[in-house]
């Protein structure tokens, strides 16, 4: 039936696919899941952590699934993680990964064999914003006073956040270029798990 809509219409198969999906889907009751496999592509407790973890309760809450099955893998910006979620769920529809932009740094400047083209994206939940701060008793008061030390001694200046390559490493990089800082001499360290 597929095919005689793609010949007589000439519209795709998969916009044909979802719209009689949408069609039966509302026309007769959905079923729960049994299970879903979520690999987090982060140690607990971080920001995915508890992402992955809201939309496992979420789901199950919403009658969707009846059970979730969550596993932790950090390491790399995600990437192993991604790596462990792609070789290990192949033809697995009731698998997923929760990541986010730090996986895409960590590919970018990484390189590894298993990239995000190897996985199929959903949803994009939220954007990521970056706040800086500062110990209370730091002489530093104002971003203007960051970029002052910054441009007089760049290694002086200590970055900490998410792993190298990621949507903090990156930011940091971009502040010092834009004010004429080489980003390579910026003093960055990467933590894990949020």
């Amino acid at each position: 039936m597929s095919a005689f809509f793609t010949r007589i219409t000439g519209v795709r198969l998969a916009k044909v696919s979802g719209v009689f999906a949408a069609a039966a889907l509302a026309a007769s009751p959905v079923l729960a899941l049994d299970n879903i496999k979520m690999m987090i592509g982060a140690n607990p407790g971080g920001g995915f952590d508890q992402t992955g973890r809201g939309i496992g309760k979420a789901m199950m809450e919403a009658g969707a699934v009846k059970t979730v099955q969550y596993e932790n893998k950090g390491g790399a910006g995600g990437t192993i993680g991604l790596a462990q979620f792609v070789n290990a769920s192949k033809g697995d529809p009731n698998a997923m990964i929760v990541t986010g932009a730090v996986m895409v740094g960590a590919i970018v400047r990484n390189k590894p064999p298993i990239t995000l083209a190897n996985a199929t994206p959903l949803a994009r939940l939220f954007y990521e914003y970056n706040v800086f701060v500062v110990p209370a008793n730091s002489p530093i008061k104002t971003m203007a006073d960051v970029v002052a030390q910054l441009k007089n001694d760049p290694g002086s200046v200590k970055w900490g956040g998410g792993s190298r390559g990621s949507v903090d490493h990156i930011s940091v990089a971009m502040i010092a270029k834009a004010v004429g800082v080489d980003p390579g001499k910026i003093n960055y360290v990467p933590f894990q798990g949020g």
